[in-house]
């Protein structure tokens, strides 16, 4: 192939290989394609609340706010997120929307339950979702300092504290934190098998252990007992289904 020959080639493959790519970006199906895929690489970013946000939020619209992400996460449709982006946003405040007291089972990640993101949520963890001072200071500082509007106390199914409480096992400091879950044993009425083997007993006792959760946050703490008496905040039970990623409200 003599040198003028080779040029041709060349400069004929170049100007096709512009050609193509100019046809890719005019084609709007591509650009639409395009955009699709660097929208979910980069994620959406959710606006970080502000105090006057907060401020302007009923309980009401916590609970359905946090019922419509719970909906996203049983149907796979969580909301992408640039991470990096909010936690920028949001290292000089925070006001969060609620406070949600769960079990420290690595099975109910909370804030992908409710589709939320940095800066939306308080969570407290412990064995059993517990009340404890610790977990009544945290609340106390979560509605009456940082203005929360929602007290959510989650409980799920296959509880392990609970069926250790059920069982009556003792091991460590495990024995004086069971204690706190055996009145919601008691509370149960029930004429089966009360053993941690029958699963209708447990969800029955998972459930008492949310609203036993609950009364001790009214009894043990007047700041968030007269919060609620005045309809500044809203104190909730929720159960989370292993199943199916449902959070099923107990009010």
């Amino acid at each position: 192939m003599n040198r003028k020959i080779k040029f041709v080639v060349i400069a004929f493959t170049f100007f096709s290989i512009i050609a193509c790519n100019q046809e890719k970006k005019s084609n709007p199906a591509n650009e639409k394609e395009f955009i699709e895929k660097n929208k979910q690489m980069k994620g959406l970013v959710e606006e970080v609340l502000t105090k006057e946000q907060q401020d302007a939020l009923k309980s009401d619209e916590v609970i359905k706010i946090l019922k419509e992400g719970n909906v996203r996460f049983t149907n796979n449709d969580l909301t992408a997120r640039n991470h990096s982006k909010q936690v920028r946003n949001s290292a000089y405040g925070q006001y969060p929307k609620a406070i949600v007291l769960s079990c420290i089972d690595s099975r109910v990640p909370v804030e992908d339950v409710f589709d939320k993101g940095i800066g939306d949520l308080f969570v407290a963890r412990n064995a059993g979702n517990i009340i404890n001072v610790d977990v009544l200071g945290g609340m106390e500082f979560a509605c009456k300092v940082s203005g929360a509007k929602l007290i959510l106390v989650l409980g799920h199914e296959h509880c392990g504290a609970v069926k250790a409480a059920i069982d009556n096992v003792e091991l460590g400091n495990i024995t004086a934190m069971l204690e706190k879950i055996k009145p919601a044993v008691d509370d149960v009425v029930y004429e089966g098998e009360r053993t941690s083997k029958n699963l209708d007993f447990v969800h029955m006792v998972c459930d008492s252990n949310v609203n036993n959760s609950i009364e001790q946050i009214r009894i043990n703490s007047p700041i968030l007992k007269e919060m609620e008496d005045k309809g500044e905040i809203k104190i909730v039970g929720a159960y989370y289904n292993m199943d199916t990623g449902k959070a099923e409200w107990l009010q």
